[in-house]
C-alpha cells in the first residue's frame, strides 16, 4: 500500500509555511513565503486575504516538489493559524470586503475605549476570559461594518460572513461549503462564550452583529469536510481537512503540553506562554487570559496564556541598535566567551511591561554597571532579562492555577540559545524541553489532523513519537537563585519609578 503523509499549513502572521509529515511526525519537506504587510496608516495592520490563499497554494506546490510527491499521497491537512486576524466577505461572490484585519493593528482602539466606558469589560471578561482589546476580533468586525458602505445592512440580510484566516482558507478550500472554525480560534474573537460554548447572545446584542455572521464551531480535530477547491489546482486531489487550530494553541499541542500545569513558552520577538489547566477555566485577576486550548471528541480543555512583549526583539536591539554583533546567532558566542551578567540587569521594557506589572509607560533601563562591566556583561544582562520576564508571568500562572508547574516546552527561534534555555530552566528549577522538531506550531496541526484520521490513537500514543532535542535542568543553588531574583525586582521597581 501506498505510503500517505499530512500536510500541515501554518498560516502566519509575516509568511505561510506548508510542511509534510510522514506517520512518525518527522518532515518530510517545508515550503515558506512572505505574506506583505499593508500599513495605511500608523499602528493599522492589514493583509489582502487573496493574497494569503495564494500563498498557501504555491507553497503546497513548492512542498510537494520538493519531496517528490503528488498530491495523491496527501491523505489529509489540517490548518493553524495566525490568530484574531479578521475577514469579512461576502456569502455569494466570496469577495472579501476589506483587507485583513491583522491581529496587530490597532485601528479599532475607539471601538474597544467606546465599549470599555459603557462599562462592557466586566461582562466580556467573564463570558470570554478575555479583556476588551483592538486585538481580538469583535473591534476589528464592528470598524470594517462600520467603514465599509452598506456592510452593516448586507450582514443584517445573512449576506456577509466572518471568519478568522482558518475559517476563510476553509471556506476557499471546500469551495464555499463550509462556514467553520474551531473552539481554540472562536475563543478568541471576544465574541464566544468559553462557557457555554456559544457564540454570545447578549455580546451580539451590545456589539449589534448578527449571528449569521459567524461561523459554525467544531473540535481542533475533526473532519470538517474535502478540500475540493484544491482540485482547481491539483486535479487528482482527494484530501481530507482534518484539523483546524489557533497558532499557540498549536505550539501547546505540538509540545505534547497535555498534562494539567504542563506550559509552552515561544520564544519569538516576544514570548506567549501558556499553561494547560485541563477542563477548568480558570479567570485572572493579574492580567492574563483564560483561553480554549483545544476541543478533541467533544471535550474542551482550557489554559491560561500570558504574554512578554520583547524576547528576540532584545537580541535584535543588541544587533542592530548597539552594533554588538552582525548577526543573532552571534549572540551565544560572546556568552561562550564570558557566560556572566557580573551583576549587570537589563530589564527590557523597550514598550512597556506586561503581566505581571501592566505599565505601558514603562521603558528599558540597565543597573548595575561598572568601570568593570564588558559587552559580554550586557550581553549576558540583556538574555537573562527575557527569562526573568517570563518567569514573572509563569508565577502569576501558578498562583492563580494553584498548582505547580510539572514541564516546559520551549520553541521559537531564541529557544536554539542554550544559554537562554539553561539559565530560563535554573531560575524555574523545572524540566525544560526542546524538541528536535521546533517547527511546534505546524506539528501541533499534524497531531491534531493524525488522531482525527486514526493515525494516533490517543495523546498517550503522540508523546511516544514527540522527539527532543535536548533537556535542560536546574544547576542553581536555591541561595543563588533568590539572590539573582531579588535583584531582579530591585531592577524592575526602579524601572517603573523612572518616568
Amino acid at each position: 500500500m501506498k505510503e500517505t503523509y499530512i500536510l500541515a499549513i501554518d498560516q502566519g502572521t509575516t509568511s505561510t509555511r506548508s510542511i509534510i509529515f510522514n506517520r512518525k511526525g518527522q518532515i518530510m519537506a517545508s515550503s515558506q513565503m512572505e505574506i506583505a504587510q499593508i500599513c495605511p496608516n500608523n499602528g493599522w495592520v492589514e493583509q489582502n486575504p487573496e493574497e494569503i490563499f495564494e500563498t498557501v497554494i504555491q507553497t503546497i506546490k513548492d512542498a510537494l516538489n520538493q519531496a517528490h510527491l503528488s498530491i495523491e499521497s496527501i491523505e489529509a491537512l489540517g490548518i493553524t493559524n495566525q490568530r484574531e486576524t479578521t475577514i469579512l466577505w461576502d456569502k455569494i461572490t466570496g469577495k472579501p470586503l476589506y483587507h485583513a484585519i491583522v491581529w496587530q493593528s490597532r485601528q479599532s482602539t475607539a471601538i474597544c475605549e467606546e465599549w470599555i466606558s459603557k462599562g462592557y469589560q466586566k461582562t466580556v471578561h467573564q463570558k470570554t476570559g478575555l479583556m476588551i482589546n483592538p486585538y481580538f476580533s469583535a473591534s476589528k468586525i464592528r470598524w470594517i461594518l462600520d467603514h465599509v458602505p452598506g456592510s452593516s445592512e448586507k450582514a443584517k440580510r445573512g449576506e456577509i460572513l466572518f471568519g478568522t484566516v482558518e475559517t476563510y482558507l476553509l471556506w476557499r478550500l471546500t469551495k464555499g461549503k463550509h462556514h467553520i472554525t474551531d473552539y481554540s480560534n472562536a475563543s478568541r474573537t471576544m465574541v464566544f462564550n468559553i462557557n457555554t460554548l456559544n457564540w454570545d447572545e447578549e455580546l451580539l446584542a451590545l456589539f449589534d452583529f448578527p449571528l449569521s455572521l459567524f461561523p459554525q464551531v467544531v473540535d481542533s480535530a475533526c473532519l470538517v469536510g474535502g478540500a475540493d477547491g484544491l482540485r482547481e489546482f491539483f486535479p487528482n486531489a482527494q484530501v481530507k481537512i482534518a484539523s483546524l487550530v489557533g497558532d499557540q494553541q498549536a505550539a501547546l499541542f505540538g509540545q505534547c503540553c497535555f498534562d494539567k500545569g504542563s506550559i509552552k513558552s515561544t520564544y519569538g520577538t516576544g514570548c506567549f506562554i501558556l499553561m494547560n489547566t485541563k477542563e477548568v477555566p480558570i479567570y485572572s485577576q493579574a492580567g492574563l487570559l483564560t483561553t480554549i486550548a483545544w476541543g478533541i471528541n467533544g471535550k474542551i480543555e482550557y489554559a491560561l496564556e500570558g504574554s512578554v512583549f520583547v524576547a528576540g526583539a532584545a537580541v535584535q536591539w543588541l544587533r542592530d541598535g548597539l552594533k554588538f554583533f552582525p548577526k543573532s546567532s552571534d549572540c551565544e558566542e560572546y556568552l561562550q566567551k564570558n557566560p556572566d551578567s557580573g551583576g549587570v540587569y537589563m530589564v527590557p521594557a523597550f514598550v512597556g511591561l506586561g503581566t505581571p506589572y501592566w505599565d505601558n509607560d514603562a521603558r528599558g533601563a540597565i543597573f548595575g554597571l561598572t568601570r568593570a562591566t564588558t559587552k559580554e556583561n550586557v550581553i549576558a544582562a540583556v538574555i537573562e532579562g527575557i527569562a526573568y520576564q517570563a518567569k514573572d508571568v509563569m508565577d502569576v500562572m501558578k498562583k492563580e492555577a494553584g498548582f505547580d508547574i510539572q514541564y516546559l516546552g520551549v520553541d521559537g527561534g531564541a529557544s536554539v540559545n542554550n544559554f537562554l534555555m539553561q539559565f530560563q530552566a535554573d531560575l524555574l528549577n523545572v524540566k525544560l524541553v526542546r524538541p528536535r522538531c521546533l517547527e511546534t506550531t505546524a506539528l501541533g496541526a499534524f497531531y491534531l489532523a493524525a488522531l482525527a484520521i486514526g493515525w494516533f490513537k490517543s495523546t498517550e500514543e503522540i508523546k511516544k513519537y514527540h522527539q527532543v532535542d535536548r533537556l535542560f535542568l536546574s544547576h542553581m543553588t536555591e541561595e543563588e537563585r533568590e539572590r539573582r531574583l531579588k535583584g531582579w525586582q530591585k531592577a524592575v521597581q526602579a524601572t517603573l519609578t523612572f518616568k
